[in-house]
C-alpha cells in the first residue's frame, strides 16, 4: 500500500503476539517519525524505549478496523504500509456482539456506539475526565465525573463498549448531588475498579517491551500472572488432551468442522468447543442434564481468551465427577 510520495518511512501492522484483537505498529526508516506522530495522534501507544514500536489497544476490540483506517491514512501520505496476513484475515473477518443490548443497531451503528465508550474510557484513562464517584446499578455500572478543560460534569451509565453519557451538568456540585439522590448508599467515591476488559487493555499496552541491543539474549524467567492477564494458550490442544486422558469422553465432529462436542458416557455431561470463535466471543459451552433427555440443570460458557489453566481445572473437574 504506497503512494509516489516520497517520505522515508515503513510501517509494518501485524496482530499482537498475546492480545489477538490488539494491533502493533513496527515503524522504519531515516523519517519514521512522521508516521510516528500521527499513530500517536490517534492514540496508537509506543511500547519499545529506543524502538519505533506502537500498539493500538481499544476496549471494543475493533482494532483490525481502525487499523485499516490508519493505513488508508498513512498510505494517502506517502508512506508505505504493509499489512501482514494474519491482520488482512482479521481485517476480513465480521462478528457481532452476543446479546448485544441494542440489536436494532447496524455494524457501523454499533462501532459508532463502541467508538464514542472508546472516547470516554481514553479521556479517563489520560486523565482528562476526573471521575468523583461511581455505583453499581443493577447490572452495571454508573458514575460521575468532570472534564477538566471545560468544567462540564457528566454521569456515565455501562462499562466497556457500551458506557455512555446519560446526562450532564453545569458544575462538579449539582452532579454529584443528582448522583446521590439517584443512588444513596451504592455510591462509592471514587472510580469504578477496573473491569477484565481494562486490565487486559493496560496489559497489552505494557506487553511488548524490547531489551536494548547490547542486553544479550533475554533470560526466561517464570513468572506468577493473575488469571485476568494469563494468555489463552492452545485451547484445541488442551481439549485433544483431555480425549486422551479420558476414555469415558467421546468425541462428535459436526459436518463443518467448526464445532467439536465432548460427551460424557452418562450422556449427562456435554462440552461444546467452537473452534475459530472471535476472541470475545463464546468458544465453550459445558452443560449438565439430569437424565440424557432432560432440559439442562446448569451451563457454563467461556470465551476464547479465556486462560488455559482456567479451563484446564474445569474440565479436571467434570473428568473426576465434580461436576
Amino acid at each position: 500500500m504506497t503512494t509516489g510520495k516520497s517520505i522515508d518511512a515503513h510501517v509494518r501492522l501485524d496482530i499482537h503476539p498475546t492480545h489477538p484483537s490488539a494491533v502493533t505498529a513496527v515503524l522504519t526508516g531515516s523519517q519514521a517519525h512522521i508516521p510516528h506522530v500521527g499513530l500517536e495522534a490517534a492514540d496508537w501507544t509506543v511500547v519499545a524505549e529506543n524502538t519505533l514500536v506502537l500498539v493500538l489497544v481499544r476496549i471494543d476490540h475493533e482494532e483490525p478496523y481502525w487499523a485499516e483506517k490508519a493505513a488508508q491514512e498513512l498510505a494517502a501520505a506517502g508512506v508505505s504500509v504493509e499489512i501482514t496476513p494474519r491482520l488482512q484475515e482479521a481485517l476480513a473477518e465480521e462478528w457481532t456482539w452476543a446479546d448485544y443490548p441494542m440489536p436494532w443497531c447496524t455494524r457501523s451503528e454499533i462501532r459508532e456506539v463502541s467508538d464514542a465508550a472508546q472516547k470516554i474510557y481514553d479521556d479517563i484513562r489520560h486523565g482528562q475526565l476526573l471521575i468523583h464517584a461511581h455505583a453499581e446499578d443493577r447490572h452495571t455500572t454508573v458514575a460521575v465525573g468532570t472534564y477538566l478543560s471545560s468544567g462540564k460534569s457528566v454521569y456515565l451509565h455501562g462499562q466497556n463498549h457500551l458506557r455512555q453519557v446519560a446526562d450532564t451538568f453545569d458544575s462538579p456540585a449539582k452532579a454529584l448531588v443528582a448522583f446521590e439522590k439517584a443512588h444513596g448508599a451504592a455510591m462509592r467515591p471514587g472510580p469504578a475498579p477496573m473491569t477484565d476488559t481494562e486490565r487486559t487493555a493496560a496489559q497489552a499496552r505494557a506487553s511488548l517491551a524490547v531489551p536494548p541491543a547490547n542486553a544479550g539474549p533475554p533470560r526466561p524467567q517464570p513468572e506468577t500472572v493473575p488469571a485476568y492477564a494469563a494468555d489463552a494458550g492452545d485451547h484445541d490442544a488442551l481439549l485433544e488432551a483431555f480425549f486422551d486422558a479420558h476414555s469415558d469422553w467421546e468425541k462428535w465432529r459436526t459436518w463443518s468442522d467448526e464445532t467439536t462436542h465432548a460427551i460424557h458416557g452418562s450422556q449427562t455431561l456435554r462440552i461444546e468447543r467452537v473452534h475459530e470463535a472471535h476472541p470475545c466471543e463464546t468458544a465453550w459451552t459445558v452443560a449438565a442434564y439430569e437424565t440424557p433427555v432432560s432440559d439442562r440443570i446448569w451451563h457454563v460458557t467461556a470465551t476464547g481468551a479465556t486462560p488455559a489453566p482456567v479451563l484446564q481445572t474445569l474440565l479436571h473437574h467434570l473428568a473426576e465427577g465434580d461436576g
